[in-house]
């Protein structure tokens, strides 16, 4: 169930409860694509870094280790040793990323293996099929997420088509949720609103996936090559047409800035790989914007990565030691910047929660985006 605590302008602060605990809200979700965070960060790591969510992909865990391994291991929780709640990307996504190894059909997608080149086949039943295995807390129902940019001839077309693939997804969940041997039989599912930059049919789909009464929408297709502007304008015309007694998710983005601007516009729900990819590649986030670590000027720099941060690497280690671990390529230095993005972007969202309690989302958002803005000192 979920329900919104208090409003300040649009920005909602929620929580939503599920089977493995409530997720308070706004939230941003890890990202552990194949259960695992990269990055070596553990989920006893994740647990004290105040992770909420964290993020699985159905089709990776479907291509390996197979989600018939996972379901005799007793499911992704106790797959991965991680109590709270797990959200499965449906495999959708791989539609778009993975355009070269698939094929769109009526019924499904027929994929090669990205592994080993094997073919696949995934549609809307298979998909909820194998998060019923997985038995993740939220499955995302199966859609494609089309590229950008699209004809509007396209968009409308894979826009009826995901509706009714919604439809099958939504029957099937319900099917397995009574047999006596589904792990989760309290899966929630959410359905997926698309429509590129295409303002009117994003509206039309989202009234009619309004419809079906889901556990929660999502907003999908952005963040694939349109500016922010765009998706902001996208964000700020489709919310008004989804439930708001629903928790709104907006997948894949994004930066601290994106999340800021989609919470004023009524987002609970983020994930992205930026905080683990870019901290893998020496870029730190921070309350004074983000920052290079492989510059040369870090090289003697004994200050730790963020004096405002609180997290176990910012009261450790200095900028100039994990400049030499990400040099000297050792998994540490790695470990140690995934593990201080995560928490920043954790804290941020904690912030956020705690501004819309007190009133002062619009100045808290203005003053940290100058603070974003500034370059890493």
């Amino acid at each position: 169930m979920y329900r919104i605590l208090c409003k300040d302008g649009t920005a909602k602060r929620g929580e939503l409860q599920t089977v493995h605990g409530t997720i308070q809200t706004p939230v941003f979700m890890n990202v552990g694509t194949v259960g695992a965070m990269k990055g070596a960060v553990s989920t006893q790591d994740l647990q004290h870094m105040k992770t909420q969510v964290v993020l699985c992909n159905t089709y990776h865990l479907h291509v390996r280790p197979g989600d018939d391994i996972v379901r005799k291991m007793g499911g992704i929780h106790k797959f991965m040793v991680w109590d709270k709640p797990v959200l499965t990307d449906s495999g959708g996504f791989q539609v778009f990323s993975l355009a070269g190894l698939r094929k769109i059909k009526e019924e499904g997608v027929y994929f090669h293996s990205h592994i080993d080149g094997r073919k696949i086949f995934m549609g809307p039943e298979e998909s909820i099929q194998i998060q019923s295995h997985i038995a993740s807390t939220i499955a995302m129902a199966f859609d494609e997420c089309p590229p950008h940019p699209a004809t509007r001839k396209y968009m409308q077309d894979s826009v009826e088509r995901t509706t009714r693939w919604l439809e099958r997804c939504k029957r099937e969940m319900a099917r397995l949720n009574v047999l006596g041997d589904t792990l989760n039989p309290k899966q929630l599912l959410f359905g997926i609103n698309q429509g590129g930059t295409y303002a009117d049919i994003r509206k039309e789909h989202a009234k009619r996936i309004s419809d079906m009464e889901l556990d929660g929408y999502a907003i999908g297709g952005l963040a694939v090559g349109e500016s922010h502007e765009e998706m902001y304008d996208i964000i700020e015309k489709t919310v008004p047409y989804l439930p708001e007694d629903k928790p709104t998710y907006l997948m894949g983005v994004g930066t601290p800035a994106n999340i800021l601007e989609a919470v004023e516009r009524g987002v609970d729900f983020f994930d992205c790989v930026y905080p683990a990819r870019n901290g893998r590649h020496g870029h730190a986030y921070t309350n004074h914007g983000k920052m290079n670590l492989l510059n040369a000027r870090y090289e003697s720099d004994d200050m730790p990565l963020d004096e405002t941060c609180d997290c176990p690497v910012c009261r450790t280690y200095s900028r100039a030691y994990i400049r030499h671990l990400l040099k000297a390529k050792e998994m540490l230095g790695l470990r140690l910047m995934v593990t201080h993005n995560l928490c920043f972007y954790n804290t941020l969202m904690e912030e956020i929660r705690a501004a819309i309690e007190q009133g002062c989302f619009q100045e808290y958002k203005k003053q940290k985006l100058e603070l974003l803005r500034e370059e890493g000192k």
